[in-house]
């Protein structure tokens, strides 16, 4: 289950917010990139000692080939102070005890207590991570300035700090918080389920929109229900019947080799088809030409239980090449794959489109 090795720090290469890539040296493999999270395991030194988990560098996984720094054995961290006693990655040997805000001991409980409603608030919802900064993107073309905070539930990676896409959005101005949620970790706010996660956004944090997007690291099994992303399904869910207006944004794609992710994605379509049970707006790109056509007819079938709504892509490539994030999903960038990032960015315009309206909740 665990591919242990010992290893020795080489250097720092770079480092963001909550997250430090090294060089290390692995015992009789040689010199490999790793990832610590300086809150979990303490900041690692140059010539430093550390245990490694490298199970996934081993796998060649794109988004998470790293070997982890477990520990720095010669060296740990200061124990943890202060009030919290929600425990996230529970009963692993990692799991860290956390502030939630909606726990006793947190200031904001007295907000969350008794609350139920996130007022109308448009809540983007979106099958993978890469989506974020594409969302955004559209949204602040059409509303400069919004207020967008990112709610992450722990579909994929569970600390929010492995994602520099998180980093670099926030040092831009783009994205004004994250709120971590269920057995995910490291955000401005951590919450326990994804429901606080949304009051929180709204009430705590003030946010005009929420963009709900597991975290880096999308995990599938080639079956109708086996993938991360049917909690796409349950955000929309959780959006309605907080009386918010859940978006959804369709995953789209002209380049994925795999067949069933051509055109719309069958995740797509069982999230929102199958797994949502509440109302929600499905943003349909207007895209040009037969592959439009194909995008609009696969669409269709979700106006049983939705509304669909058609939005225009014109300006949103460049939009979207003026993020401070360089898009990629699977290995592909905005020159690869431009329909699946209008697709997504599309939902974030819709979202800027119901800012300018009066927010009635989605009946659901």
């Amino acid at each position: 289950m665990i591919r242990w090795r010992k290893g020795t720090v080489v250097k720092i290469r770079r480092e963001w917010p909550g997250a430090v890539e090294l060089d290390v040296i692995i015992d009789e493999e040689g010199e490999a990139r790793a990832l610590a999270y300086p809150a979990l395991v303490g900041r690692p030194r140059p010539g430093d000692a550390v245990l490694l988990n490298t199970t996934a560098l081993a796998m060649g996984l794109g988004t998470g080939g790293y070997a982890m720094v477990v520990a720095v054995p010669d060296r740990f961290p200061p124990d943890p102070s202060g009030p919290g006693h929600l425990v996230k990655a529970r009963y692993t040997p990692l799991q860290a005890t956390v502030l939630g805000a909606d726990e006793q001991d947190s200031a904001h409980h007295a907000i969350l207590r008794d609350a139920e409603s996130i007022d109308g608030m448009p809540v983007v919802v979106a099958d993978l991570h890469s989506a974020l900064p594409a969302i955004i993107a559209g949204l602040h073309l059409d509303r400069p300035g919004a207020r967008v905070v990112y709610v992450m539930p722990d579909g994929g990676a569970l600390p929010a700090w492995f994602s520099r896409t998180i980093a670099t959005l926030r040092e831009a101005g783009a994205l004004a918080a994250t709120v971590t949620v269920g057995q995910a970790f490291g955000g401005d706010l951590e919450a326990v389920t994804l429901h606080t996660g949304l009051l929180a956004a709204r009430l705590v944090l003030g946010a005009e929109v929420a963009v709900v997007a597991q975290g880096p690291g999308n995990l599938g099994t080639g079956t109708r229900w086996g993938f991360s992303g049917v909690s796409a399904g349950e955000a929309v869910n959780a959006a309605a019947v907080l009386d918010g207006r859940p978006v959804a944004s369709l995953r789209v794609s002209e380049a994925d080799a795999r067949e069933r992710h051509r055109g719309i994605s069958h995740h797509s379509l069982t999230a929102y088809g199958r797994v949502a049970l509440a109302r929600a707006q499905v943003a349909v790109p207007d895209l040009p030409g037969a592959f439009g056509d194909r995008v609009r007819t696969e669409a269709e079938p979700l106006g049983e239980r939705h509304e669909l709504v058609t939005v225009p892509v014109d300006g949103l490539e460049e939009a979207i090449r003026d993020s401070p994030v360089r898009v990629s999903t699977m290995g592909r960038g905005l020159d690869q794959d431009l329909a699946g990032f209008l697709a997504v960015a599309a939902a974030g315009r819709h979202a800027a489109d119901l800012l300018g309206r009066r927010l009635d909740p989605v009946e659901s």
